[in-house]
């Protein structure tokens, strides 16, 4: 099992890509909000001390019951309250901003490594790659962010405050001399060395205690982001799970991964129960402790009743910046956690990008050239294990020619539509396209983005000079005129309606789009052969002299002016040829 802990590596990786916040386009804000917040935690720790002083002041005047200075004292307090209260709203705005600013830029770039060069579609295609990645990119990146802005401004403060914290025990505190028999031993800045020691032991304490927590909630989170993909699975194939009799089988899968949810949070439970067995019992400890060990000075005459109190203050202060990383170990731990499932997001892509480029392993290369006409050289598509899956020597496809490709059920169709895609690098060969022409690719799974019908029928292009005349004339050219009056309507169109009305849906897009190119991957299966046949013959008229590539099961009856080939797997290769040669 992979070990997880409070690695230092993934804190400077992380920063590395994250900190990219603070550079490039988004400097500006990001310095400025920066700044605004390191000046207002500045101002608090400047009120602190004030008010530290003036505990000093006020017990001193009960001490000597001057009701006059107690009167001003408790003005003075007011006034401090109130520079409180006005600096802990700028705190509040300026972290609140940061954090909001910092998770969307960090959103915008993970979305854009995700989906740029179609990583997503070939991380998905890699087993154990990479897992829940929307998880990563929606929930990981806010407790990679947040909760490390809160952390920054703790040690920040801690920090600071040790420092000035630090001074008012060594210099109230002062020395102390302690008798042993005839002999008399000076211990230079006491209290400063009683809150070091005391800080030190309890903190490692709890550090040793709690070492194991960092994996536990690293585990835990693993075992969530499983558990909320299979509810997610279950919920976006509801209608098959539910014809198939699944729902029992489903509930059992589910309650199986919340158990191990459940019993990795037990893990996490009975982490923080050793923690809390020496948090509970120091904690309070650390208001008292100073107490006890200034009252030898206060009852010689050394110090005074407020000195003792802002002695009591001061430690405490310092207590809490030495243990900030005790008292924070659980948020650090979580935080760790999150940021290396980011970092995954990022190592996955990097090691894809590697994978697709690499200059040693044979590529299908996709160029562009002035020529009109498609063409197919040498093309042969190999799987992970290097092996060929199919194998198109030679084809040559001109404007307003219609190409009908058949193969039965793991021929290599859909190898041979991803090649023409782009989506699939692994093999040798090429593919020529004119330089200026535009692919489109209908798939079998006709793919109903959330939105409006109109929406959908713009689906992917940007296409907002459209007009909507045109939209009414696609949808009546693949019989959806009844759909004509729901335009603007949001629905969950892909529930809403038939696996063939949702396939004739996404044939309206060509009439709209107009391209040069178009690839139909069994993407009118559910239609009838006439019906078919005569949407294809509808693109071919509506967009002229378009290049139509047509993947299917069915062998098709011979038509006019459809050229027909076969995928036919023999021994271990699949081959494109024309299908009269195949038959021969």
């Amino acid at each position: 099992m992979e070990s997880y802990g409070l690695d230092g590596r993934v804190a400077r990786r992380f920063l590395r890509f994250a900190g990219g916040f603070w550079r490039g386009e988004s400097t500006r804000s990001a310095w400025l909000l920066t700044a605004g917040l390191a000046l207002f935690l500045i101002l608090s720790m400047g009120v602190t001390l004030g008010l530290n002083r003036w505990q000093k002041a006020f017990f001193d005047a009960l001490e000597r019951k001057d009701m006059e200075a107690a009167g001003w004292a408790v003005l003075i307090f007011v006034a401090i309250i109130a520079a409180m209260a006005a600096i802990g709203v700028g705190i509040v705005l300026t972290r609140e901003y940061l954090q909001v600013r910092w998770r969307a830029w960090l959103v915008e770039r993970l979305v854009m490594l995700w989906t740029g060069r179609n990583r997503f579609y070939h991380l998905g295609l890699s087993n154990g790659r990479l897992d829940n990645p929307e998880y990563r990119i929606s929930d990981d990146t806010r407790w990679a962010t947040e909760p490390l802005v809160d952390l920054v401004i703790g040690l920040f403060s801690a920090i600071i405050g040790a420092v000035a914290f630090v001074t008012i025990l060594w210099t109230v505190g002062g020395n102390y001399r302690l008798a042993l028999g005839n002999t008399a031993v000076v211990i230079p800045a006491y209290m400063v060395l009683l809150a070091l020691v005391y800080g030190a032991f309890a903190s490692g304490l709890i550090l040793w205690i709690g070492r194991m927590l960092v994996s536990a909630v690293a585990r835990k989170n693993a075992a969530e982001g499983e558990f909320r993909f299979a509810m997610m699975r279950v919920r976006e194939n509801a209608e098959s799970v539910a014809l198939s009799g699944g729902a029992a089988c489903e509930e059992r899968n589910l309650k199986t991964l919340y158990g191990i949810v459940a019993a990795r949070w037990v893990d996490i439970v009975r982490q923080h129960g050793r923690i809390t067995w020496v948090t509970n019992a120091s904690g309070p400890m650390i208001p008292v402790v100073p107490l006890l060990f200034a009252a030898p000075k206060y009852f010689a005459g050394e110090l005074s009743l407020g000195e003792v109190v802002q002695l009591g203050g001061a430690f405490v202060q310092v207590q809490l910046a030495i243990s900030w990383i005790v008292d924070n170990y659980s948020r650090l731990s979580e935080w760790f956690a999150s940021a290396r499932r980011v970092l995954d997001i990022v190592d996955a892509c990097d090691g894809l990008d590697r994978d697709l480029g690499d200059p040693d392993g044979e590529t299908i290369a996709i160029e562009r050239s002035a020529g009109p006409e498609v063409r197919i050289e040498g093309l042969a598509i190999t799987g992970d294990d290097g092996q060929t899956i199919v194998a198109a020597p030679g084809l040559i496809l001109s404007p307003g020619e219609h190409v009908h490709v058949h193969g039965s059920t793991g021929a290599g169709k859909t190898s041979l539509v991803r090649a023409l895609a782009g989506l699939r690098s692994g093999g040798r060969g090429r593919i020529v396209v004119p330089d200026s022409a535009r692919l489109m690719v209908l798939p079998q799974k006709a793919y109903l983005p959330a939105g409006t019908l109109r929406d959908i029928l713009l689906y992917p292009f940007e296409a907002s000079g459209i007009p909507e005349s045109r939209l009414f004339e696609a949808l009546a050219d693949v019989s959806l005129t009844h759909l004509a009056s729901g335009l603007d309507s949001t629905e969950q169109w892909d529930r809403v309606l038939g696996a063939g009305e949702r396939q004739r849906l996404c044939l309206c897009r060509l009439f709209l789009h107009r391209p040069d190119i178009v690839v139909l991957d069994d993407a009118l299966s559910a239609l009838s052969e006439d019906a078919q046949a005569e949407m294809e013959a509808k693109i071919m008229t509506r967009l002229g002299h378009v290049i139509l590539i047509g993947f299917s099961q069915r062998t098709m009856a011979a038509r006019p002016g459809v050229t027909r080939f076969e995928i036919n797997r023999r021994g271990g290769t699949a081959r494109l040829q024309p299908l009269e040669q195949a038959l021969a």
